[in-house]
C-alpha cells in the first residue's frame, strides 16, 4: 500500500503510537508521518505510507495552520496543561489592542527558543530527557517563520488564537512569549492543526472510521495525487476575518 493518509490524531495519543495502530491495519511495515503532534494536541497526521515515505520531508516543508487555547495568568514548566500549573501574579490585565499589539510581533521571521520539554536534540539526546533528569538545559534560539496570526477571541484569562506557520515553530513558545510580552503568564491549553499544505482537517478519518472495519484504501491518497500535491509549497491565506498586520479581526 503507497500512498498518504490524512489522520486527524486523537487527543492523548503520541504521534508514535497513532502511526503504529494504523500500520497495524494496513500491514504497510514501511511508513512514516510528517511532523510531531504532542499528545494533547489534535488534528492532522499527515501519514506516509511505502513508496510515499519519500515525500515526507516534502511535506514537512508545507505551512501549517493551528488553532491554539492559552491561558494568560498561569505558566507551567512544559508550557502547556500537561505540567503543573502555577498562578502568575498580575498587576494590570492587558487590554484587546495591547494583545493584538502583541501578536503583531510575531509576523514574519523571527528567532524563537524551543521549550525545553521538546524533541530537540542537545548533545544527541532529546532536551525532554535531559530535563527529567533535573539537568538544566539551554537551547539556542532558531528562526521560524509566521504568516499571518488570527485572533480568534480574548476574554481574560483566555485567548484563543489561529496562526499559519512555517516548519520547526513551537506554538507553545509563542503563548510563552506573548505572556513576556504582556508581563503576565502565558500557558497553552488546547491546540489543533488544521492543516498541513493541501491537507486540511475536515477532509481527515479517524482511527475510529480505520479500527471500525472500513477498507483503509478508502482513506488512502494514492502516491501520484501525493506527489502532484506537494510538488509546490502550498500558499494559505488569512482568513477573511483576520487582519494579517495586526493580527485581529
Amino acid at each position: 500500500m503507497d500512498g498518504i493518509i490524512n489522520l486527524n490524531k486523537p487527543l492523548g495519543v503520541t504521534s508514535a503510537k497513532a502511526l503504529y495502530r494504523v500500520r497495524k491495519i494496513t500491514g504497510q511495515r514501511k511508513s512514516g508521518h510528517a511532523g510531531t503532534l504532542d499528545p494533547a494536541a489534535t488534528g492532522v497526521l499527515v501519514l506516509c505510507l511505502g513508496k510515499a515515505t519519500r515525500l515526507v520531508e516534502r511535506i514537512m516543508a508545507q505551512p501549517k495552520v493551528y488553532l491554539a487555547h492559552a491561558r494568560l495568568d498561569v505558566t507551567s514548566a512544559t508550557l502547556d496543561a500537561e505540567g503543573r500549573l502555577a498562578p502568575v501574579a498580575v498587576d494590570r490585565v492587558p487590554t484587546l489592542e495591547q494583545v493584538c499589539d502583541a501578536l503583531y510581533g510575531f509576523l514574519g521571521t523571527t528567532l524563537q527558543v524551543p521549550p525545553a520539554v521538546s524533541a530537540v536534540k542537545l548533545g544527541g539526546v532529546p532536551a525532554y530527557r535531559r530535563v527529567r533528569k533535573g539537568e538544566a538545559v539551554a537551547i539556542a534560539p532558531r528562526p521560524v517563520r509566521i504568516d499571518w496570526i488570527e485572533l480568534v477571541e480574548y476574554q481574560w484569562p483566555q485567548v484563543t488564537i489561529r496562526l499559519c506557520c512555517g516548519r520547526g515553530t513551537y506554538v507553545r513558545a509563542i503563548v510563552r512569549d506573548l505572556g513576556a510580552v504582556l508581563h503576565v503568564g502565558g500557558c497553552l491549553t488546547g491546540l489543533a492543526r488544521e492543516r498541513v499544505g493541501p491537507f486540511e482537517l475536515e477532509a481527515a478519518c479517524s482511527i475510529e472510521q480505520l479500527e471500525g472495519g472500513a477498507d483503509p484504501a478508502a482513506f488512502l491518497m494514492p502516491l501520484s495525487e501525493a506527489e502532484r500535491r506537494v510538488q509546490t509549497v502550498t500558499a494559505i491565506a488569512a482568513p477573511a476575518s483576520a487582519r494579517v498586520s495586526t493580527g485581529c479581526g
